[in-house]
């Protein structure tokens, strides 16, 4: 881990019409996240990981409903991947 960044990992993704998919890393504890959005085309050109490194100031306040959900595939994740992973 980068110093200076947080380990978020992977807990959705979502297909919403051909051309996109929505990405959604947590971290560990399900409290904060980072959506990110990426064509089917680049998609096919880099790789989704296990998990990513990100800067403190883009991570959002996960919704109270979705942080337990957040925090267990975090840690299914973890458990079973490496953070360079490609899942």
């Amino acid at each position: 881990m980068s110093e200076g960044t947080v380990q978020c990992w992977l807990v959705e993704r979502d297909f919403y019409d051909e051309d996109l998919v929505t990405l959604v890393y947590a971290t560990r504890d399900g409290s904060r996240h980072v959506t990110q959005q990426r064509s089917t085309a680049l998609l096919m050109k880099e790789q989704v990981t296990a998990a990513i490194e990100v800067e403190p100031d883009r991570l959002e306040p996960a919704d109270p409903d979705e942080r337990d959900r957040y925090a267990r595939e975090a840690d299914r994740m973890a458990e079973n991947h490496r953070p360079d992973d490609s899942v």
